[in-house]
């Protein structure tokens, strides 16, 4: 092998995507310290940021995502997709990959499409339980699929699927040992249940609203809640939830110790993005999940399917969350047993050293 290969990690647009794409960049560095590593990313989205702040180089191109409602708009997204193509071309010829990796994302297209004219092995990670059109495209090429759901033969070739679950952040199941440190950090008391509401960093909608209009009904409850309302939608929440809020309701915009939330947490709610499943899966947590109607092909509905028709998670659909989410949680965390039976079944879905799986079928492809 190369004493010092390079590898291209494409993808981005939201934390499920650039969480794994940096994880399995780790992972590479741990395995090839010599490697080079570009990551290829959207002008204008988050990885234009997280990526420098990981430590690595990012490349940025002028594509943009489809408009389904206003197909007007799309002269303008297939010009800013030429530019990419060529942009994307350029990159691979002066880099000179010795593999590509897709991980999803508007950039993860033109990147790969430009590995494979250039007779560069690529490697494509779903994260989904269902396929999305770009990797769908890119899979007739691909060398590698590492998928996180079991029966996706239904998307891509069989004989180059291999199920390596999602990477994850490492640092949220080295938290599950620190329950004394948790409590101390949230001022919370370990004689009661914990309730865990996440929407991502920008917030969840229908997820706020539902907490807001049943304020004091979880107020009066008697349990303890850690409720991540997200930057869009802070003020909002704390100006409404001003009265309700105690030492144990506590109401951010941001958890920056997640990993102390999630170990203390009796019960999470949460959107079904892949990566947040996969978190809870190795995590054994509890979890009722409310799907976002508004992404590509519904595919957070079908990732929580996956999950409930197996009993390892509640679903609640997003139009039914105002009035369902709140009573059905509070009825769930008091239910010991149902809590228990929740916690096996979703264990057993997990996936373990996803990166490091991921990181070896790049580095055989390098060899």
């Amino acid at each position: 092998m190369k004493t010092n290969p390079k590898i291209i990690v494409s993808g981005g647009g939201t934390g499920g995507h650039i969480f794994p794409a940096v994880a399995i960049a780790n992972e590479l560095k741990i395995k090839l310290p010599e490697a080079e590593i570009l990551f290829v990313g959207a002008e204008g989205r988050m990885e234009m940021e997280r990526v420098p702040a990981a430590g690595y180089k990012i490349v940025g191109l002028p594509i943009m995502g489809f408009d389904r409602k206003n197909m007007v708009r799309n002269v303008k997204v297939l010009l800013h997709l030429a530019k990419s193509m060529l942009k994307a071309r350029k990159v691979v010829k002066d880099f000179n990959p010795d593999v590509v990796v897709g991980v999803g994302g508007y950039a993860s297209g033109p990147t790969l499409r430009a590995a494979n004219w250039a007779g560069v092995p690529t490697v494509l990670q779903e994260q989904n339980s269902y396929a999305g059109v770009t990797n769908k495209l890119l899979a007739k090429k691909a060398s590698r699929i590492c998928v996180a759901y079991e029966n996706m033969e239904r998307f891509f070739p069989k004989d180059r699927i291999i199920l390596t679950g999602n990477p994850v952040r490492q640092n949220l199941t080295e938290g599950l040992d620190k329950k004394d440190e948790a409590y101390k950090f949230f001022g919370f008391s370990p004689d009661r249940k914990t309730l865990l509401i996440v929407g991502g960093s920008l917030g969840a909608r229908t997820i706020n609203q539902s907490v807001l209009a049943k304020l004091k009904e979880l107020s009066e409850s008697g349990i303890q809640i850690i409720w991540q309302a997200g930057k869009i939608y802070i003020d909002k929440a704390r100006e409404t939830a001003q009265p309700y809020l105690s030492p144990s309701f506590i109401v951010t915009d941001f958890v920056s110790r997640m990993d102390l939330a999630y170990a203390i947490a009796d019960l999470v709610i949460s959107r079904a993005g892949a990566s947040s499943i996969s978190e809870l899966c190795l995590l054994k947590k509890p979890v009722i999940l409310v799907p976002s109607p508004n992404v590509a092909e519904d595919h957070q509905t079908k990732n929580a399917l996956a999950l409930a028709e197996k009993d390892a998670a509640i679903m609640i659909r997003d139009a039914e969350a105002v009035q369902k989410l709140v009573p059905e949680a509070l009825t769930l965390i008091n239910d010991n047993t149902k809590l228990a039976s929740l916690a096996i079944n979703i264990e057993k879905l997990a996936q373990y050293d996803s990166s490091k799986r991921i990181a070896d079928e790049i580095i055989k492809l390098i060899k």
